[in-house]
């Protein structure tokens, strides 16, 4: 696994119900995906986000990258490119912070208006990187066509990579058509020692799940 490069953090969404215990994302998402209230839960984690960052206070010499995980109907809301726009100049933050994971599903049923938005928005400097990659029946010719930084193999693959032999050579594949396009892989449920010598020795760029590091409160966020 690479060593260089900045600290990457991945945002997660957790909801807190009335009793203070936290709601993880896949027992309230589905519910507001089926109301359309994604692009508005979307908007507030950006601007929260950027708002946090600016206070943030970075280690001599340490850079951080900050992935936000971004919705197909956020996607598909014409105005949401200029909300982000307006968040950036808003906050002060550089662009070159932020990378936007946006998943091969939503991009692929979104194709059109993913590229534009992801055209508005690299220009800046920011990062995108495709989620669960390798869950869509046509990823690779897909991936052609979108402007992407890193794909993060779905961990379905990864998984059971020292068991299964098939999940072996789509992880192989998937990272070995990163290799040849210039674009990073990011090897997703990562949950063991044995999993992640695997993938080194593979030369999987990077690395995310429990065996690497647990979720944390953002300072401040603590309660």
């Amino acid at each position: 696994m690479r060593s260089e490069g900045p600290i990457y953090c991945e945002i997660l969404l957790r909801m807190v119900d009335e009793t203070g215990l936290l709601i993880p994302p896949m027992a309230f998402i589905p519910a507001a995906e089926r109301y359309n209230l994604m692009p508005a839960i979307d908007r507030w984690v950006v601007r929260s986000m950027f708002q946090w960052i600016a206070k943030q206070t970075e280690k001599a010499g340490e850079r951080r990258l900050y992935a936000i995980n971004l919705s197909g109907q956020s996607l598909g809301d014409d105005s949401f490119v200029a909300f982000v726009v307006e968040q950036f100049e808003k906050s002060g933050i550089s662009p070159r912070l932020i990378c936007f994971e946006i998943t091969e599903t939503a991009a692929i049923a979104n194709l059109a208006r993913a590229m534009s938005f992801m055209s508005v928005l690299k220009g800046m400097g920011c990062r995108f990187s495709l989620d669960d990659f390798g869950s869509g029946m046509s990823s690779f010719a897909y991936l052609k066509n979108l402007p992407v930084d890193s794909i993060k193999i779905d961990g379905a693959f990864v998984r059971d990579i020292i068991t299964d032999e098939v999940d072996m050579a789509m992880v192989e594949a998937i990272n070995r058509i990163g290799q040849v396009m210039g674009i990073q892989t990011v090897a997703e449920f990562v949950e063991n020692d044995v999993i992640l010598a695997r993938l080194k020795d593979l030369g999987v760029d990077y690395a995310q799940g429990y065996g690497v590091h647990k979720p944390e409160c953002l300072p401040g966020h603590e309660s």
